[in-house]
């Protein structure tokens, strides 16, 4: 697909090097949500772990990959992002160190259900640092779509305990999304409620990321 059609070009550009399952479908998370917008990855979140017979280890690994993602972004962008204020670059480290602690707390759960945690993957953020203005729309939009990715996630989980996790975590989301588009001089919650992507134009771009 041309980047030029593309919802969310900064998000295509990023690279997801790894070939287990969760790094394929954390590759579709991000081509659905550059092609149609971060929304995308609800929908298509809940019918790839449904199809899968994803039991609640399995989503909590998915969720694993998507916080070493984030966290790994920060990471970088606290080293690498140029022209940032006093203020941007606090919220840069404590967006990393809260994304520290969601990888922390979801491999303590994984292991916690007698599971393994996923092994981390590589990552290459394209050019999301080569300057604020870029670093802080990326941002922006990697927030949107993990909380889009949570919440697609969170009706194939069958523990009221993981979902209530689950759930912590995507409010301080949430919060990191409203507090990078405030900095950005957006409003923090522009419309009062989500739209939906068509599920069947998402299913069939992301397609090739999706591991059979």
């Amino acid at each position: 697909m041309a980047q030029s059609r593309l919802v969310a070009p900064e998000l295509a550009a990023i690279k997801v090097h790894g070939m287990t399952r969760e790094s394929f479908l954390l590759r579709s998370t991000l081509a659905g949500a550059a092609a149609f917008g971060t929304l995308s990855a609800t929908g298509l979140i809940t019918k790839a772990l449904a199809d899968a017979g994803s039991g609640d280890v399995d989503i909590l690994n998915y969720a694993l990959t998507l916080e070493y993602l984030e966290t790994e972004f920060y990471v970088q962008a606290a080293k690498q992002v140029k022209g940032l204020s006093g203020y941007e670059m606090k919220l840069t480290k404590e967006l990393r160190d809260n994304e520290a602690e969601h990888v922390d707390a979801l491999a303590a759960t994984i292991k916690k259900l007698g599971g393994k945690p996923v092994a981390e993957p590589m990552f290459d953020f394209g050019g999301a640092f080569g300057s604020r203005a870029t670093y802080l729309k990326t941002a922006n939009t990697l927030e949107d779509t993990g909380v889009s990715a949570y919440n697609g996630a969170a009706p194939m989980i069958a523990s009221a305990e993981v979902l209530g996790a689950a759930g912590g975590i995507v409010q301080v989301e949430a919060r990191h999304a409203a507090m990078i588009r405030l900095v950005r001089n957006r409003p923090p919650a522009p419309s009062a409620f989500d739209k939906a992507s068509e599920m069947q134009a998402v299913l069939a771009a992301v397609k090739p990321f999706i591991a059979a």
